[in-house]
């Protein structure tokens, strides 16, 4: 009521109409609205207008996809997001949170797993494809049907690779079949297609309906048509075999692959099918990822032939230009994380057990963390944190300005996928050895030993999502410590006396 009787607002020497002083008001930060607001009555009525606060919350990130009617107190609401984000730091820090393990026995061992957004894809020896949707704590996953025709007695073929995007799941077996699964239309696959030898290598497209897939020679794109008859849109005959294969994500038109064969990284365009984005003879690609602009790969050089050590390249895929050539290591680059790291930014693992981080400004590393013992397998990066996974089954979660540990997790088989977001973390170790003695199909015991498996993780770091009978295989108790003193730890398993 008060503000309705607003029509001037004082401004120091002169009066100012109440629309051109919100217009004022809108340059300013949250602390400098607090100082305002305790001017005087009237400007504590501007200072604390809704739509300056529905601005600040959306530049600051929150609430996105909410009109400014959605809220009655748009400065309590971004309030509430800013403790919430700090409470979640918090827990990320000191591993308060829970975890659960996604088993899947029948499956025999894991082969490879992806996720997107929380949901987990997982394929096994078994053949089978199983999904879990870690956003719902009791979610039972559904397992894919496989697409084989009624004559198909016996084992089925493994699993080589999996990957899921927000609609579409996707698992190329060990004899060349490639099936894909809407997540809207249940378990049957809604296409399928065969390569004639074993594929080496799978992508996805990160939002749009697209499979790209390598096998022998050849690279195929596949994708529906407008009205959802899947098609192959492109073949693409290349003179090595691929041992990395991206698609370019926020493409308008026909899809990009960019497939790094041996000492060769291709660009694979419908207009340009054979284009070389970079080659240098005897120096094999190590790894491989794609943002919707740029490319970033490793590249193995042989020290005592030439100077330059292993390398990481970085590409602008519209020009073709090489922009940054980065850090100077005695190891290969493992793993590189581009698509997933902040702007400018990229993190990448390497055999000499470090990661390391990169401005893309500059060539040297913004820092440098010492952990693997047999090398990086896998890592993500955000804006203060970095999870690391290494070949020795250990993920490490560091603080990246401090450059310090925060905590780690081990497991007994290499680390070949970490994705975490704001709340959550999936990690899965995932076994070299697909078929170990003593568990084959001859034995009584179908399923193979819990030590051959490889296990996924799944952590829960917001404390509104946390299910009480999950507890991180950490010290903590829910109740209050009475006796001795506790130094800060609280047993998993209540105490009465220390």
């Amino acid at each position: 009521s008060f503000q309705n009787e607003i029509n001037e607002v004082p401004f120091f020497d002169i009066q100012l109409p109440y629309e051109l002083a919100l217009k004022i008001f809108q340059y300013l930060g949250k602390t400098e609205l607090g100082r305002c607001a305790q001017v005087s009555r009237t400007w504590k009525v501007l200072a604390e207008d809704e739509v300056l606060w529905y601005r600040l919350c959306q530049q600051e990130g929150y609430l996105l996809d909410t009109s400014i009617s959605d809220h009655s107190c748009w400065k309590l609401a971004l309030k509430n997001c800013c403790a919430r984000e700090r409470t979640l730091k918090t827990n990320w820090k000191n591993r308060i949170g829970a975890v659960s393990q996604l088993q899947y026995e029948e499956g025999k061992i894991l082969c490879d797993v992806h996720s997107c957004d929380g949901v987990v894809i997982a394929g096994y020896t078994s053949g089978e494809v199983r999904l879990w949707d870690t956003r719902t704590w009791d979610y039972t996953a559904p397992i894919l049907e496989p697409m084989h025709s009624p004559g198909d007695a016996g084992p089925q073929p493994h699993v080589s690779f999996v990957r899921i995007n927000s609609s579409l799941a996707v698992a190329a077996y060990e004899d060349g079949t490639i099936s894909v699964w809407s997540l809207m239309f249940g378990r049957e696959p809604v296409h399928r297609y065969q390569h004639n030898q074993r594929i080496q290598a799978l992508a996805l497209g990160s939002e749009c309906a697209t499979v790209a897939t390598a096998s022998g020679f050849e690279v195929k794109v596949e994708s529906p048509n407008d009205r959802g008859f899947w098609q192959t849109t492109e073949t693409f005959e290349i003179q090595k075999l691929v041992n990395f294969l991206n698609l370019v994500p926020d493409v308008t038109g026909s899809p990009v692959t960019v497939a790094a064969a041996e000492d060769i990284v291709y660009l694979l365009k419908a207009e340009d099918p054979g284009k070389i984005l970079h080659s240098v003879y005897g120096q094999p690609v190590t790894c491989l990822d794609v943002s919707s602009h740029e490319a970033a790969f490793g590249v193995k050089s042989f020290g005592w032939l030439l100077n330059e050590p292993n390398q990481i390249l970085l590409y602008h895929l519209e020009t073709s230009q090489c922009l940054k050539k980065m850090g100077n290591s005695i190891g290969d680059f493992t793993c590189v994380n581009l698509q997933n790291s902040p702007p400018n930014m990229l993190v990448t693992g390497n055999k000499d057990r470090r990661v390391r981080v990169f401005d893309l400004r500059k060539s040297e590393s913004l820092c440098s963390l010492y952990a693997h013992q047999l090398g990086v397998s896998a890592v993500q990066m955000d804006d203060w944190k970095i999870v690391s996974g290494g070949e020795e089954g250990l993920v490490c979660v560091w603080d990246q300005r401090m450059g310090t540990k925060l905590w780690e997790m081990h497991a007994r088989h290499p680390v070949r996928h970490v994705w975490f977001n704001s709340h959550s973390l999936i990690t899965a170790n995932i076994p070299d050895e697909k078929t170990p003695r003593g568990a084959s199909i001859t034995d009584d015991d179908l399923t193979a030993h819990r030590k051959h498996r490889g296990i996924i993780y799944a952590y829960e770091f917001s404390a509104d999502q946390l299910a009480v009978e999950s507890v991180l295989p950490i010290c903590r108790s829910s109740y209050d410590e009475v006796t001795g003193y506790n130094y800060n730890i609280g047993l998993a398993v209540p105490y009465d006396n220390i």
